[in-house]
């Protein structure tokens, strides 16, 4: 796959810069989206709510999938990274809001901890834009 074939979306997070990563990148038919969460700048949303850092995680890494022309329907698999076994309910309440006709495949696993010990939960999305010409 040529470079030209790669492209790249940043949503202006700190840690893109710091870190060296895009927040999402298509790839042929791929769009894969980094570990998102409800930081927007310097500003934790949520904070103490794993339900509305949910739901501000998912949308900002669903904004970055409508740079390609996507939108949840795109959407094939979730990860969603949770801090607290005591949050698997609000966030999956949150997921389903948004993914119940989509129904991707995902995974919930419970980490020990993210860099800003504020937040409750990280999430990915893959999504599939068809065939693509590269």
């Amino acid at each position: 796959m040529t470079s030209e074939a790669v492209r790249r979306v940043l949503s202006g997070s700190p840690w893109e810069e710091t870190f060296g990563y895009a927040r999402a990148v298509a790839a042929g038919d791929r769009v894969l989206v980094a570990g998102t969460t409800a930081f927007k700048g310097p500003v934790l949303y949520g904070e103490g709510d794993p339900y509305e850092q949910a739901k501000v995680a998912f949308t900002s890494a669903l904004d970055a999938i409508t740079e390609f022309g996507l939108g949840p329907d795109a959407v094939v698999r979730t990860r969603m990274y949770l801090t607290h076994l005591r949050d698997v309910d609000e966030v999956g309440r949150a997921h389903k809001e948004l993914f119940d006709s989509v129904r991707p495949v995902s995974t919930l696993l419970v980490v020990e901890g993210f860099v800003d010990p504020r937040i409750l939960v990280e999430i990915e999305l893959e999504a599939y834009r068809g065939a693509v010409d590269s």
